[in-house]
């Protein structure tokens, strides 16, 4: 049986994948719930449609520009951390994914030409563990939403 669970977040509770959220969509509604602002009045504030935040939060639009996320964080009071994080969600959340495989060895093509054909069919366990394989192989500076911290010496 294929695994149809909402991969980052689910809108309807549960196995729907019409309402799957994106990392970045996922954020905002946590945000907008934590506060209690309805997706229209957000809609508003930002002069935006509410549909288009709802495309957003579902991965029917793609990433946001820098200009909205700033607006978002600012509608929200994000500083730091907090914004950084946004932004960081929003570079993984696009929803058409392209891949230039000029370059790479002909195994990581091959990698990545398997992961797009399996990746809807991977259990929410799975995808974590190879988020987490792959984190282990990246530099801090490579790392998702983690910042370097300069110090004089």
């Amino acid at each position: 049986m294929r695994a149809t669970q909402a991969p980052f977040g689910s809108c309807c509770g549960g196995y729907d994948e019409g309402c799957a959220l994106t990392p970045f969509g996922e954020k905002l509604r946590s945000l907008r719930a934590a506060r209690g602002v309805l997706q229209r009045d957000m809609a508003a504030a930002l002069e935006v449609s509410a549909a288009y935040l709802s495309a957003l939060e579902h991965g029917r639009r793609g990433a946001p520009s820098a200009g909205l996320i700033h607006q978002i964080c600012e509608f929200f009071e994000l500083i730091w951390d907090d914004a950084d994080e946004l932004k960081a969600l929003a570079k993984l959340s696009r929803p058409r994914l392209k891949l230039h495989a000029a370059g790479l060895t002909p195994a990581q093509t091959a990698l990545a030409n398997r992961m797009a054909r399996a990746l809807r069919d991977l259990t929410p366990e799975t995808v974590a563990a190879m988020h987490a394989l792959l984190d282990q192989g990246l530099t801090p500076i490579q790392a998702p939403a983690t910042r370097r911290v300069r110090t004089k010496s």
